[in-house]
């Protein structure tokens, strides 16, 4: 130091050190320079918000856009989608997408992490714009055709996965601390809020000419990609390392099984209601569990995992990855109970025709839509400043709240009371997912972030399917146990033969309940046209009539949904509980040594006791 004495007696002058201003900038930096290189970075950042912000809601808008436009699909490849040999194509139609996106976005967002997130998310981009377009040119019909739009919409799915694993990521590395939850709660906003903005867009365009639900993509993407490549820059944080094929096959096949497993249970099985004793589907989920098994113990023992098991040692990491997987069961199957509720009972009886029931269904749900999307900004905001686990917890705790409220609803509701329920459920369901987010990636080192956010990405996807079939399963048990009787009893009072009557009260509750989530009339698909013919004109307008239907299914499909709402109230009560358990505000600091983070603002003292992996 200047003034000390040198061991040989010499004191060593003092030089004067260069004057810093407050943020440590030399005079050798000019304020314009210094105030350039702000202003860049200001751009840069809210360019990655935008960029990536519409990528993620292309992909989860084209993640439900099929839903309510499956009818037309259907009708213009010449499939009908209610024979029992068809389902496959049905059930394919609409899972694909989401099966093949829970199963990359890990594998996907380790590439990133490896190689470059940017080039990752362009390939992705590029990759979903091309499948859009080719599957907006299917030339072929019936079957040939549904299997060429499935496999296609499986290549989408990738494209989308690629988008979604790295976007998160992206964001991250942009954005300064103060700033992430604001930034991630508008990305994830925007990916939930597509999901329900498709149902509209797709009740808009199929009518016109169904191929424009995949062409609608195609210029958005075409935009994107170039916007993306010619403008997003890599930030020099990549670990290199191999790529682990026994944990990506593992994974990939264990979670595909267990996914198809869950998809087929929902479905009739030789004279059960459901397959859940199916020799197939049971042989789908032990194969698939016993996978996942041999996954997690291959990952402890590869020196470059794809899954990195030693994330978990991170309190805010796991908790937010629990609270993920919980939410997503509690909401994932609400959408499409939500649709059967509106198309198959409230609108018909409302005056709505089956066929125009799955637009407005889509319409009438835009509540809960304009709650997540002003929720997330506004909590993701707030969290920078206070922390995730408050808005987090709170949140899942009125979610649960909502679910509760939606019980109390009959079944033919007033609409004005329905919506205020929708709209309070989405801002509950907004103000949780923004600041869960943030706390999930802002707890990962960054060279982590990608595998990260895809780790957390696959719980959320996994979810959907998985409370997809809990939440049929639930409704289906519900179904079958007055259904059939009060059907054969509807039937035959209306002049029907006891043997056509007995015989549609025999079909299991499912048909029905996807006849009404496809806009067709459920009497004419139970009976068939010939028995419909043979009655007299009062009777076959009373059947064909918007009321009969869903009159007589309004109390069985009440038992079934109380059972529904009942589970997502309890998954959301536990996921709750488990984001309570995040701890207090926590960001991942480099600065510290040990591998350990400090909070933002924090000490040693206010150390995460599981530590850090490095």
């Amino acid at each position: 130091m200047c003034g000390m004495h040198t061991p040989g007696g010499d004191a060593r002058p003092c030089r004067p050190l260069p004057h810093r201003d407050p943020r440590g900038v030399t005079d050798s930096l000019s304020a314009s320079a210094l105030a350039r290189t702000d202003e860049a970075g200001d751009r840069y950042k809210w360019m990655v918000l935008s960029n990536t912000t519409l990528g993620v809601l292309m992909a989860t808008i084209d993640s439900s856009i099929l839903l309510i436009a499956l009818p037309d699909i259907f009708r213009g490849i010449g499939i009908n989608p209610l024979l029992p040999g068809n389902t496959f194509y049905l059930l394919w139609m609409i899972l694909s997408f989401l099966i093949v996106s829970s199963v990359l976005v890990v594998s996907l967002g380790r590439l990133g992490d490896m190689y470059g997130r940017v080039k990752m998310y362009n390939l992705g981009f590029a990759v979903y714009t091309f499948f859009s377009l080719v599957l907006s040119i299917t030339w072929m019909s019936g079957s040939a055709a549904a299997l060429y739009l499935i496999v296609m919409r499986i290549f989408q799915g990738v494209g989308a996965a690629f988008l979604i694993a790295n976007s998160g990521a992206l964001l991250t590395d942009a954005f300064p601390e103060h700033q992430r939850g604001m930034a991630l709660g508008i990305n994830q906003v925007a990916g939930i809020s597509g999901s329900f903005l498709g149902l509209v867009l797709g009740g808009i365009l199929g009518p016109i000419q169904w191929r424009l639900i995949f062409l609608v993509s195609v210029p958005v993407g075409l935009f994107a990609t170039i916007w993306a490549y010619r403008k997003l820059r890599e930030v020099p944080v990549r670990r290199h390392g191999t790529i682990d094929w026994p944990g990506n096959i593992t994974f990939a096949v264990g979670l595909i099984a267990l996914m198809v497993g869950i998809t087929y249970g929902i479905q009739p099985y030789g004279g059960h209601t459901m397959g859940w004793t199916s020799p197939f589907v049971d042989g789908c989920l032990a194969s698939g569990v016993a996978l996942l098994i041999a996954f997690g113990v291959i990952e402890t023992r590869v020196p470059d995992p794809m899954f990195r098991l030693d994330l978990f040692r991170i309190r805010a990491f796991t908790a937010g990855c629990i609270s993920t997987l919980l939410a997503g069961i509690g909401r994932g199957g609400l959408m499409f109970i939500l649709i059967i509720w509106l198309q198959g009972i409230w609108l018909p009886l409302h005056g709505y025709d089956f066929a125009r029931t799955p637009l407005w269904a889509g319409i009438y749900m835009l509540p809960l839509t304009a709650g997540f999307l002003i929720a997330g900004p506004v909590s993701g905001f707030l969290s920078d400043r206070f922390g995730s686990r408050p808005f987090a917890t709170g949140g899942m705790l009125a979610a649960a709240l909502t679910f509760g409220l939606l019980e109390l609803l009959p079944v033919n509701f007033p609409y004005f009371g329905f919506a205020l329920v929708l709209l309070c459920n989405g801002l509950a369901m907004g103000a949780f997912a923004a600041p869960n987010r943030a706390g999930v990636m802002n707890s990962l080192p960054a060279q982590h972030r990608g595998v990260g956010a895809g780790m957390n990405s696959t719980f959320q996807n996994s979810a959907q399917v998985l409370s997809i079939g809990v939440f049929f399963t639930l409704m289906i048990i519900g179904l079958s146990s007055t259904l059939p009787g009060a059907l054969y009893h509807g039937l035959t009072a209306h002049g029907v033969p006891a043997s056509a009557a007995r015989r549609a009260a025999n079909l299991p509750p499912v048909t029905s309940l996807f006849a009404a989530f496809l806009g067709f009339s459920p009497v004419q698909h139970l009976l068939g046209a010939p028995v419909l013919a043979h009655l007299s004109h009062a009777n076959r307008t009373v059947l064909n009539g918007r009321g009969f239907f869903p009159s007589l299914i309004s109390k069985p499909f009440r038992d079934g949904l109380h059972a529904a709402f009942d589970f997502a109230v309890i998954a959301c009560l536990v996921a709750a509980g488990a984001s309570w358990l995040r701890g207090g505000k926590y960001i991942y600091s480099e600065k510290v040594q040990a591998d350990v983070a400090v909070p933002e603002g924090g000490s040693a003292e206010m150390l995460d006791p599981a530590g850090v992996p490095g």
